[in-house]
């Protein structure tokens, strides 16, 4: 792993030699999309004010296998800044592959909203997030608003979302749970599963490739669960045939964390680089481009904007303790295995 990491890096331009007076700075993230939108609102505008800073820019399809990267080179780290989810940055801080960082190393941390610090995690929330229903507005005549019209005999073979592990499905089996009376993950979703027994014979696939949302623009699928951001921006770009709905049942967040990897090779650059990415003014202009809510609480969005992200949904959104889940998330998996994937097929 770790040889196939120099490999890369190497071939990505992510090695500079000593000769070069600039200091280096790598930062693991996720690809696609969000690389794209990511280097053009935080790490070009970040370079143009720390010009003796390099960033270099890894990109990777899941929060799983950058920390699988980082475990592989903990011994002799060669990136410097992680984003991932919280539950994966929980991991990797269980295991010291993340430093903490807090406000007197990192001013900004200061500006926080209280659920962009979460006890036991090294790193802070850099992005908020929640899930919405997509569904194709050219195939469904009655615009959906909520999960349980999910389960309609109309939409049998028409729905589509990511399954467990993703937490896309976990998230729908926990906003379900507590809709419906459940105990929560202290009784396994045990209401929320039931109610995915019903989802379930609709469902015509629980692995859209490569996402959900060309799947359901093109009439592939006519609706599904998608991550609001991701949504937001390929509903912009569908020429209104994607529409996006909040459910009235209510979201999940998810947090996407920037952490400091432990023994980076970089640490004050690395600092610098997280105080800027967490600063008002930074956050405002990736919210503004990509339609993830921004952490730091002094932000301020047109209206527009914040109708698109979860800045309107605060009253809407579950709590779920996310490092509890992670502890719980075989059980689960295999319950979600035993008792829904079935119903599908």
């Amino acid at each position: 792993m770790k040889g196939a990491w120099l490999a890369a890096v190497c071939a990505a331009g992510i090695v500079t030699t000593t000769a070069n007076a600039q200091q280096s700075l790598t930062v693991i993230a996720y690809g696609g999309l969000f690389q794209e939108r990511y280097t053009k609102t935080v790490i070009e505008p970040f370079q143009k004010a720390f010009p003796e800073i390099k960033v270099n820019y890894f990109g990777l399809p899941t929060s799983g296998q950058m920390l699988g990267t980082l475990r592989a080179q903990k011994a002799a780290p060669q990136a410097d800044v992680a984003i991932l989810d919280i539950t994966v940055s929980k991991a990797g801080t269980d295991e010291n592959v993340f430093a903490p960082i807090d406000e007197t190393s990192v001013p900004n941390v200061a500006e926080l909203r209280p659920e962009a610090r979460v006890p036991g995690v090294a790193g802070v929330g850099v992005t908020f997030d929640s899930f919405s229903l997509i569904y194709n507005s050219e195939l469904v005549k009655t615009a959906p608003t909520g999960l349980k019209d999910l389960t309609s005999v109309d939409l049998k073979g028409k729905v589509a979302f990511s399954g467990m592990p993703d937490i896309i499905g976990l998230s729908a089996i926990a906003v379900m749970d507590k809709l419906e009376g459940g105990p929560g993950l202290s009784g396994r979703y045990e209401k929320g599963y039931a109610f995915m027994t019903k989802v379930a014979p609709n469902i015509l696939t629980w692995e859209p490739q490569p996402e959900i949302y060309p799947v359901v623009i093109s009439g592939q699928a006519a609706t599904g669960l998608g991550w609001n951001a991701r949504a937001q921006l390929n509903a912009k770009n569908s020429s209104g045939k994607l529409k996006v709905v909040l459910p009235s049942e209510g979201t999940i967040f998810q947090i996407n964390t920037i952490n400091l990897v432990n023994k980076a090779p970089n640490i004050e650059a690395a600092k610098t680089f997280i105080n800027y990415a967490l600063s008002a003014e930074t956050q405002k202009r990736f919210t503004e481009d990509m339609y993830y809510a921004p952490t730091n609480s002094k932000v301020q969005v047109d209206t527009e904007t914040a109708s698109r992200t979860a800045l309107t949904q605060m009253d809407k959104v579950i709590p779920v303790d996310w490092l509890a889940v992670a502890k719980m998330r075989d059980s689960l998996m295999d319950k979600w295995r035993r008792e829904v994937v079935p119903l599908s097929r």
